[in-house]
């Protein structure tokens, strides 16, 4: 049986720079065009608008981990699939004179587990929240070649390349911020940590699960 690896090679003149360039579909997903959508506990008066979707500078599509089982066999290693983990969802958040978005999350881990006195809130479904990350596109909607393209309308909406949704989210970290007479050309940030349950995705216009899930909190 002929070798794969080496009967289905390219030839040059099937690698140059227009092929490569023919199959960069929109020009490259960006990781600067994102937008996170934040949702908070009803019991803390948080109402979240605009304004905390525009500050989220920084945050993550999440990764996909299944540990390994390993069972020994006569010198050798047998790989088992083992059971799924999630890591935490890091936001990095662009912090106001208002301190609108600290002040919310500073307010939910306190629902959580109050500072002074150990209580809580103690059913899950009362402090976790569902969040949501959109991969988003630059927005040409016309590709009909170099004389058909076209900008889009300035009414048009930014398209949605795929969603990620975050189910049971909770925030389990706020970074500090550093105070310095030495900080100068700088604006403050901070890091939120948040668990969550499972992650979903979803394509480009689509509310159907890319991987099946039909689970909700």
């Amino acid at each position: 049986m002929a070798n794969e690896a080496t009967t289905n090679l390219p030839q040059y003149t099937e690698r140059t720079i227009t092929d490569f360039k023919s199959r960069l579909v929109g020009g490259g997903a960006r990781p600067n065009l994102f937008e996170c959508v934040l949702n908070f506990p009803d019991g803390l008066g948080v109402t979240p608008d605009a304004d905390f979707r525009f500050m989220i500078k920084a945050a993550q599509i999440p990764g996909s981990n299944i540990s390994t089982i390993p069972v020994p066999f006569r010198g050798r290693t047998l790989k088992i699939a083992g059971d799924r983990t999630f890591d935490p969802w890091t936001i990095t958040v662009i912090n106001d004179t208002n301190y609108k978005i600290r002040n919310a999350f500073e307010k939910w881990m306190n629902f959580m587990n109050r500072h002074d006195d150990n209580a809580g809130v103690i059913t899950p479904a009362a402090y976790q929240r569902e969040m949501l990350v959109y991969q988003l596109g630059r927005g040409v909607v016309n590709e009909g070649g170099a004389s058909g393209a076209s900008l889009p309308a300035t009414a048009s909406s930014m398209p949605v390349l795929k969603t990620y949704k975050f189910f049971g989210c909770w925030p389990s970290d706020i970074t500090p911020m550093e105070l310095s007479y030495d900080s100068s050309d700088t604006i403050q940030d901070f890091q939120v940590t948040l668990q969550y349950q499972w992650w979903d995705t979803y394509e480009q216009n689509s509310s159907t699960s890319m991987l099946g899930t039909s689970e909700t909190t």
